[in-house]
């Protein structure tokens, strides 16, 4: 079972012509999140920019990172795709390199039929001996995964959860429900839906925000498994001025902009065409800051 707070860890580039990958940076920020107590690292998620990196890119990347964790924590990896040939390409090369589960995007661009979800995640889970967590993120891929598909998924053995970003309420209950029936597992994606998330019995968080404030984040599943509901309320309000920040950019220009002002790891700029921060989104992340008391 998956617990705690799994930090989607950003892709760190570098300010040359290529913005190539920076693996100094990436080291030195999961070295920061696994001092901090973060239950896992995940690669390649949206913060981590899976998008606009090539599949060598993100087979390099992820294998320096199990690399620099170094079986400290769980290293899960992002290996979806728009076509099912490329998934299973991605995800038996990432299970070679030693990662310890998947996160698989439904298909984006296009809007498959329940019947063509069903097989692309199957062919998927087939295709290698690793857990399988489904990811629904319905504001990129245009629509949110059936609970019927789901409930049918969850039938095959290495498909043990959902990561839901969609921040509908409902729509969690009805997969927990699922996972209450089935050895299956939800994770909650949606920051600001951690508390009652765990409310209705989730008890591990995809977080992006614990990128920069993973002491925070790490406290917040603390109190909430502890049941101190004042401290837990009061961390989970406390996201919130960073979750407002991050809405000054395009995903994730802004959070990696925290990262470099706040001295946690040189990780560069969203690659293009997101462009960096101006100086005066600049003094709004360093106001922003300050309140964590990062800067």
């Amino acid at each position: 079972m998956f617990k705690g707070i799994i930090t989607p860890i950003v892709t760190p580039f570098n300010r040359d012509q290529e913005q190539s990958l920076n693996y100094p940076a990436a080291q030195k920020l999961t070295d920061y999140l696994i001092k901090a107590g973060v239950s896992g690292i995940f690669a390649l998620g949206t913060n981590g920019e899976f998008h606009v990196l090539s599949r060598q890119e993100k087979i390099a990347f992820t294998s320096k990172i199990v690399q620099f964790v170094n079986h400290r924590v769980p290293v899960f990896a992002g290996a979806g795709a728009c076509s099912t040939h490329e998934a299973i390409r991605l995800a038996t090369e990432m299970a070679q390199i030693g990662v310890d589960a998947l996160s698989v995007i439904s298909p984006y661009f296009i809007r498959p039929s329940a019947k063509e979800l069903i097989g692309y995640y199957q062919e998927i889970a087939a295709s290698v001996d690793l857990p399988i967590i489904l990811y629904n993120i319905p504001q990129n891929t245009g629509y949110n995964l059936p609970v019927s598909v789901v409930k049918e998924l969850a039938k095959s053995e290495n498909i043990v959860g959902i990561k839901d970003s969609s921040g509908d309420l409902e729509l969690l209950k009805q997969y927990q429900s699922i996972a209450c029936a089935a050895d299956f597992q939800v994770l909650i994606g949606s920051d600001s839906k951690i508390s009652d998330a765990y409310h209705y019995g989730v008890r591990a968080a995809i977080a992006g925000t614990s990128n920069l404030l993973p002491q925070t984040l790490v406290a917040l599943d603390h109190a909430l498994n502890e049941q101190r509901q004042e401290k837990a309320q009061e961390l989970q309000e406390s996201i919130s001025v960073l979750r407002a920040a991050l809405k000054l950019g395009t995903v994730p220009a802004v959070l990696k902009r925290a990262l470099e002002l706040a001295q946690i790891a040189e990780v560069g700029p969203a690659r293009k065409p997101v462009t960096e921060t101006t100086p005066q989104v600049d003094d709004q992340i360093i106001a922003m800051l300050k309140f964590y008391h990062l800067y």
